[in-house]
């Protein structure tokens, strides 16, 4: 008590020392409580315990109620929270199937039980074994669709009584509920250890650049600009170097974490399939060349959206004019590490 009391003083006492320069204090001192020890670490042989923010009114994850299933191994823990924070991007009911942290199927629709069934219908076999993340308390209705698949964790703003019946057979079946984030809660940081320290950065919540603009000969359509700001929300959730093609309020196909942004766009438009005609494509960053546009428009892809930035912008631009695609450049990359 007496060292908690102790570091909220000197980190005030920091955080004024630094106003003027850096929204970073010069010292972070940093205080958590073990909620638990979990099952396992990343590998069963690694062990591993979760933690919360001390010193303040637990919100977020750490503050989730567990409602049935098994304990909650590390890895459920950082894919819940993947799938957590990419439907808070949405304010129509959305839904989210996370796979090792990458959204392999997000969607929005009239309905939960709608968008639930786009999501999974993204990519049924990645389905398999999934996170599944919602913005709408589950109700009986999407629990009934839900109960179909094998599911390794669900994390919702709230469970109805009749979503708990349904899903209550489904005994391993872990159910988290999360409570809204708070309007306020005070400086948050994203921390990564390296060796002998950490690495901390502000939370990615911008979604658009001041100069966003449209710079083909064609304009989007407003269906087409609809599905690239939802399909721009989401690959903001996808690892580097990320494409996601989408149509409609549903991803179709999600190109994540590879070396090469042409092959990202090979594997999303693989995914998608005959859907890509028509789709949408949004990139984290910039295309360095013009392959990856050569790869889209053959696909079949109508419109991209992507931060620009590159030295070849220009290429990128004739080519997408080349396939009568239209493009905006948004001035804001969203890599994710």
């Amino acid at each position: 008590c007496t060292a908690r009391y102790d570091g909220q003083i000197a980190q005030h006492l920091s955080d004024q020392g630094s106003a003027t320069t850096t929204v970073f204090p010069t010292n972070l001192f940093m205080d958590f409580e073990k909620i638990a020890d979990l099952r396992y670490g990343e590998n069963p042989h690694q062990k591993a315990a979760f933690y919360r923010l001390g010193g303040r009114q637990p919100f977020g994850l750490a503050a989730a109620k567990q409602l049935q299933g098994k304990e909650l191994s590390y890895n459920n823990i950082v894919d819940i929270e993947a799938a957590w924070d990419l439907v808070q991007e949405f304010q129509q009911p959305a839904c989210c199937v996370i796979k090792h942290t990458n959204p392999c199927g997000t969607a929005i629709a009239p309905t939960l039980t709608d968008a639930y069934l786009k999501a999974y219908r993204a990519d049924p076999v990645s389905a398999f074994g999934s996170v599944i993340g919602f913005n709408r308390p589950l109700d009986g209705a999407t629990a009934t669709e839900l109960a179909k698949l094998f599911v390794e964790g669900v994390v919702a703003p709230g469970c109805d009584a009749e979503a708990q019946d349904i899903l209550r057979s489904r005994k391993n079946l872990r159910i988290l509920v999360v409570d809204a984030p708070p309007e306020v809660r005070g400086p948050d940081y994203q921390l990564r250890r390296v060796s002998g320290g950490i690495l901390a950065q502000e939370l990615d919540g911008i979604l658009l650049g001041a100069e966003n603009r449209v710079v083909t000969r064609r304009q989007p359509s407003e269906a087409e600009y609809e599905d690239l700001t939802f399909a721009f929300r989401v690959v903001k959730h996808v690892k580097s170097n990320a494409i996601v093609v989408a149509r409609q309020g549903q991803t179709l196909g999600v190109g994540a974490g590879q070396m090469s942004r042409v092959d990202a766009v090979r594997i999303s438009v693989e995914k998608a399939g005959e859907k890509a005609k028509g789709a949408i494509l949004a990139s984290d960053a910039f295309f360095p060349f013009r392959d990856g546009i050569d790869a889209a428009g053959k696909a079949g892809i109508s419109a991209i959206i992507q931060p620009g930035g590159s030295l070849r912008d220009a290429e990128a631009i004739e080519a997408a004019d080349e396939y009568g695609m239209a493009m905006i450049l948004t001035g804001l990359r969203h890599f994710r590490h």
